[in-house]
C-alpha cells in the first residue's frame, strides 16, 4: 500500500488541534526540535503537574486526569532522546492520586461531564483500574528508556508492582482494551522485568484469537482491535504471539485506511464533534508513526 504523506499533512492542517499538528511536524519534518510540540502540550497542563482540557478527547472536563496522563507520556516518547522536565512532575502528580494498592483510579471525581464520553463520566474514583494504570505505566516505560527521572521515580515502580501482580491474577479473558494494554504493559516492562514478563505474556497468549480480532464488547457495531493495537512495534517481545503474516497483513490494512482527505478514521463512538475530529489527529498520527517504525514509509 502506497501512503500519501502529502495529503496526511493537508489533512492535519485542515482539523486536527494544534497539539497533533505539531506531533505530526516532529515525526514528519524531521526537524527533531521538541520545543513546539512541548509547547502545545503545556496548553493541557494544569498547576498541579498533570493534563486535562480534553488531552483525552472524550473527557472535556479541565482538571487533571490519569486518562490524559498516557497522552502526555506520547509526547515525551516523541521527543526522544530529549528530555521534558513535565515528565517527572506528571510522575509526581501520578504519585499523588495513585490510591493504596498501587493503581490508578480510572477517572477522577469531573466539575462537568459536558463532551464526556459516559464510561469516564461514570467512573469510580475509589476502585483501581488495571486498564488505565497498564495503559499509563507502558507509556511511561517507553519514556524511561531515555528519561532518567522518569525511570528512577517511585510512582513507576508502584504502578509496575500493581500491574504485574494484577495481571497474575486473571483468569478469564478481559475486556479487549483491558487485554491489548495488558499486553502493551508487558512488552514495555520487558526490558526490566524480562522473565516476568515473558511468563505473563505466554499466560495472555490464549485470551488472544491467532488472527489478533477482538471485538470490543460494548463498543460500536464496527470496533475491533487488531494485532497492531497489541503490538505496534517491531522487534519486541509481544510480536512473539502473532505470525509474520497476521503482522503484515495488519499493515496493509492500517494502511489502506488512509481515507481521501488524507486521515485516519476511528471505529469507536463519536462523543462529540470536537472529540470526533481530535481522535482523527491522533489517529492519523499513530498511524504514520507505526506504519514508519513498520517500514512501511
Amino acid at each position: 500500500m502506497t501512503i500519501d504523506v502529502s495529503a496526511a499533512g493537508e489533512f492535519m492542517a485542515t482539523h486536527a488541534r494544534v497539539l497533533d499538528r505539531r506531533r505530526f511536524e516532529l515525526l514528519t519534518s524531521g526537524s527533531g526540535d521538541p520545543a513546539p510540540v512541548l509547547a502545545a502540550l503545556d496548553g493541557y497542563r494544569n498547576a498541579d503537574g498533570g493534563y486535562g482540557w480534553g488531552l483525552e478527547p472524550d473527557l472535556r472536563a479541565p482538571e487533571s486526569q490519569p486518562g490524559a496522563a498516557l497522552h502526555a507520556f506520547e509526547v515525551f516518547e516523541d521527543i526522544a532522546p530529549a528530555t521534558a522536565p513535565q515528565a517527572g512532575a506528571l510522575c509526581d502528580w501520578l504519585a499523588a492520586v495513585t490510591l493504596p494498592d498501587g493503581g490508578l483510579p480510572f477517572v477522577l471525581p469531573l466539575s462537568t461531564t459536558a463532551g464526556t464520553a459516559p464510561w469516564w463520566a461514570g467512573g469510580d474514583p475509589t476502585v483501581s483500574s488495571l486498564q488505565i494504570t497498564a495503559v499509563t505505566a507502558a507509556a511511561a516505560h517507553r519514556v524511561a528508556v531515555h528519561d532518567p527521572a522518569v525511570a528512577g521515580h517511585p510512582w513507576l515502580e508502584r504502578a509496575t508492582r500493581y500491574c504485574l501482580d494484577a495481571i497474575g491474577s486473571l483468569e478469564e479473558t478481559p475486556h479487549a482494551y483491558v487485554l491489548a494494554f495488558v499486553v502493551r504493559f508487558l512488552d514495555a516492562v520487558h526490558d526490566t522485568h524480562p522473565q516476568r514478563a515473558a511468563e505473563l505474556l505466554q499466560r495472555m497468549r490464549r485470551h488472544i484469537p491467532a488472527d489478533g480480532r477482538m471485538r470490543v464488547e460494548g463498543g460500536t457495531e464496527e470496533e475491533t482491535l487488531h494485532p497492531l493495537d497489541f503490538a505496534p512495534l517491531p522487534d519486541r517481545p509481544a510480536r512473539v504471539l502473532f505470525a509474520p503474516d497476521v503482522i503484515a497483513a495488519d499493515l496493509d490494512r492500517l494502511a489502506s485506511l488512509q481515507q481521501e482527505d488524507g486521515g485516519w478514521t476511528v471505529d469507536y463512538a463519536n462523543i462529540s464533534p470536537a472529540g470526533a475530529l481530535d481522535w482523527r489527529g491522533h489517529a492519523t498520527v499513530r498511524a504514520i508513526d507505526v506504519l514508519r517504525r513498520n517500514g512501511r514509509l
